[in-house]
This record gives C-alpha cells, structure tokens and sequence, in this order.
C-alpha cells in the first residue's frame, strides 16, 4: 500500500443503517436518516478492503481509533460512496483520511487508525478479558 493509495465503495442505505433503529427504548427518538455508527462502519469497511493487501493468513486488521464528523443527515434508499484514502504508518498503526459522499455531497469526513493483528490472539485476548472479570 503507498502514500495516496485509494479505495472506494458505494453502498445503497437500507432501513436498517438508519439512526430510528438504534432505539431500544420507546423514550429513544432519533430520525430515519444514516445513523453516524452505520457511517463509520462503512468508513471502517473501506479502509480494512484497503488493507487486505498487507494481511497475512491468520491476520485481520482492527480499528484502534476514528475522528469524524457528520456533516449532512443522509436519507433512507439514497446511495453512498465512501472513499479510504492510506495517508501513512505511525510504527504499527494505519493511517487513512475517510469521507462519505451522498447524493448531495459530502456528508462525513475525518481520520481512521487501523493496525494488523493475529485473529487467535485477539480471540484470545478478548476471551481472558471475560474471564478474568
């Protein structure tokens, strides 16, 4: 992966990408536009595709940090592009600038930190947590 190096997908909002169904409680009240989690999952999922080239077998790479901000509310059934764009390694961690487009424009932007880890031992790392609480 060099400097620059770019990745994009598109990806059509449903129902279920809404913020409405974050509500788990009927005093919970938020509008039927993309929900900001929906939005850095997807900025997530383009850096991590990005990524894929780096893996090794028995890798993954995991999100350590993200700093957005949504900037335009996105409406359900509208069609999204979401660009990953490698800005550099600080040591063991991933750079990436991120930015959603919608049918009207840019709606999120900001940074993602992503870093290359050994599947078992995270598995097994979150495991011990559990069991030592």
């Amino acid at each position: 992966m060099e400097i620059s190096q770019s990745l994009e997908l598109e990806y059509q909002v449903t129902s279920a990408d809404l913020a409405k169904t974050l509500s788990i409680d009927e005093s919970d009240d938020f509008p039927e536009v993309l929900a900001t989690s929906r939005m850095i999952a997807l900025m997530e999922l383009a850096a991590a595709r990005l990524m894929k080239g780096q893996l090794s077998v028995g890798e993954l790479s995991v999100g350590v940090n993200v700093n957005v901000n949504h900037l335009a509310a996105t409406l359900n059934h509208d069609r999204v592009k979401v660009v990953a764009q490698y800005t550099g390694r600080q040591g063991k961690l991933y750079e990436f600038s991120v930015t959603l487009f919608d049918s009207a424009g840019m709606a999120g932007k900001g940074t993602h930190t992503r870093a290359i880890v050994e599947t078992s031992r995270l598995l097994a790392g979150a495991k011990s947590r559990v069991q030592a609480s």
